[in-house]
């Protein structure tokens, strides 16, 4: 077995993983990746890559008054029995202080989602907007020959392959049948994805979670960071003392003994596709099979294994052990069920989302967490399968899309003929192949519509708060959330509960070391990302509470292990 010596041993390769090693190198400490797939970037290289960090330098730039006091607040209103103080008080004084050495040091730069709202900004010390953020589009040249092991976007929330940003960029993509700007952008950019694709093999403009992933691998590479893919860890190595000294790592060059003389951080992605976990901390999967999620296949909780084995806990006391998302299933090219998370659709005019009693059950455009837990209540109630549907008529669907259903003029016709989009010309006729309540259905929309003509939704008051407002139609008034669902055909996509990541996690201080059974640190280890157990007590403050903390806690782990206070 062959023998490598570095400081830090950083295991996975998602955000939490590689802003702990940037953070590392720029300490002049020598930094070693390791990942086990082929590609590296994790769930992040597939994620929307937005960082929910209160006190960021880009809301101060844009002149956003907030304050650590207001979202301490906001985080106990949120996290309930659950609030960590002492990890939360970490997250919030280095959070600020992450972002502006990123910004100042190494290759990543951030833009502010200025309406993109905290989940609950009515709550106490919540926000309209100002403490999300998302790295800026990155040309994924400057990566050079590395492109080809950065992980691809997830392809069924891109058009073709093709990334689309957030914001004004997506209401670009939605009026490009209407508006000539809208046209000659998207067709700019169409352009662009075609040129690289024939040159390439694969988009060049990185955005969300690619760029993401695509900054912090640019600002490894500047600081001569090896990122070892298909190498994954077999076992952590422990000394006399029960020092974590390093971890055994069979590469494409041979089985290593790796030794890290500052410490260990494992950042392997939690447990998505751990079927036996899944098993043990989800309800609703009681097989662990039931529940469905967009992560990558690697990530089978390594890392928490790893820690038990060397004495660490997994905290299993959250009321939910992972971040909950619809999911539909479209198939993809190779035959296989895709994994859809709906995100946007959910909060558009005439969307509703029913049950198999064809009644409602949930604020549409409330966060995905929340429609989840609400989806689950309502089936368990009804005491029938955990499934739902999404509705529209047709001139909304065609408007807006629905899931992996692409608005005019994309074709849709394949979507029909394989399952994925259910099409009734009646409400009866739909719900006939959903298996649903017909009448209740029709007395359903028909409730629905009566209030929905004055912009209304007395029901779950869709569109009452900022956040179920940022996701609307801008241009739909008087609520960007509701219209009516007038007339057929009439359109449905089936749901199921999925993640995208996970809460319970290996038991950590506010120094991001990871904890022994009796509270104590292990030490030479550290968790950061989806590896340790989330500061966000089980429930989804806002866009960004997995990355956010990730990169937090990974430059936290940075410093302590450097020995740093700043």
């Amino acid at each position: 077995m062959k023998r490598y010596d570095c400081d830090v041993l950083v295991v996975g390769s998602g955000a939490g993983g590689l802003a702990s090693a940037v953070a590392a190198a720029h300490r002049r400490l020598k930094v070693l990746v390791v990942e086990k797939e082929p590609v590296f970037g994790g769930t992040t290289a597939r994620s929307g890559g937005w960082m929910w960090v209160p006190g960021n330098a880009p809301a101060k730039r844009a002149g956003v008054v907030d304050s650590a006091e207001k979202a301490r607040i906001y985080l106990q209103h949120e996290t309930g029995t659950h609030f960590d103080a002492p990890r939360i008080d970490a997250f919030l004084e280095a959070g600020p202080v992450a972002v502006d050495f990123f910004e100042q040091k190494t290759a990543l730069k951030f833009d502010l989602g200025p309406t993109f709202s905290d989940y609950h900004p009515d709550a106490p010390g919540g926000m309209p907007g100002g403490r999300s953020i998302v790295a800026q589009p990155f040309d994924g040249r400057e990566l050079g020959k590395e492109i080809k092991r950065l992980r691809p976007p997830l392809w069924e929330i891109t058009f073709l392959g093709m990334m689309i940003g957030s914001g004004k960029e997506l209401l670009h993509f939605f009026n490009v049948t209407r508006s000539p700007v809208s046209m000659w952008y998207v067709a700019k950019l169409f352009a662009k994805f075609v040129r690289d694709m024939a040159f390439h093999g694969r988009p060049m403009r990185l955005l969300n979670g690619n760029a993401l992933i695509g900054r912090l691998a640019k600002s490894c590479m500047d600081k001569d960071v090896p990122i070892w893919t298909s190498s994954p860890v077999k076992d952590l190595i422990k000394d006399d003392s029960g020092r974590v000294i390093g971890a055994r790592v069979d590469s494409p060059n041979g089985q290593y003994e790796v030794y890290a003389a500052k410490g260990v951080v494992l950042a392997a992605g939690g447990f998505p596709q751990d079927a036996v976990r899944r098993k043990e901390l989800i309800p609703h999967s009681p097989s662990g099979h039931e529940h469905v999620s967009p992560a990558p296949p690697g990530n089978t909780g390594d890392g928490l294994r790893m820690g038990e084995r060397v004495g660490a806990i997994v905290d299993t006391s959250l009321p939910n052990a992972v971040a909950l998302v619809p999911i539909s299933r479209p198939l993809k090219p190779d035959g296989t069920l895709g994994t859809f998370p709906h995100f946007v659709d959910r909060s558009k005019p005439g969307v509703i989302a029913i049950t198999r009693s064809g009644r409602r059950f949930v604020n549409e455009a409330n966060s995905y967490h929340d429609f989840c837990q609400a989806m689950i209540k309502r089936c368990a109630e009804e005491g029938g399968e955990l499934a739902a549907w999404f509705i529209a008529d047709h001139r909304t669907f065609r408007k807006y899309g629905l899931g992996f259903a692409k608005p005019a003029p994309v074709p849709y016709g394949k979507l029909i003929e394989n399952g994925y989009l259910i099409r009734g010309e009646t409400l009866q006729d739909l719900a006939e192949q959903l298996g649903a309540d017909a009448a209740q259905l029709e007395r359903t929309v028909s409730e629905f519509n009566k209030h929905a003509e004055k912009g209304e939704d007395p029901e779950f008051h869709k569109g009452s708060t900022a956040y179920n407002r940022s996701l609307g139609d801008p241009e739909h008034k008087p609520n960007p959330c509701v219209s009516p669902i007038a007339k057929g055909p009439f359109y449905a996509v089936r749901l199921y509960v999925g993640d995208l990541g996970t809460y319970a996690g290996l038991k950590t201080n506010e120094n991001a070391q990871v904890l022994s059974g009796d509270g104590r640190p292990i030490t030479g280890l550290y968790a950061a990302g989806n590896d340790a157990a989330s500061i966000m007590g089980g429930n989804y403050p806002g866009g960004g509470i997995t990355l956010g903390p990730a990169i937090t806690f990974g430059y936290i782990a940075a410093r302590h292990m450097a020995g740093a206070n700043e």
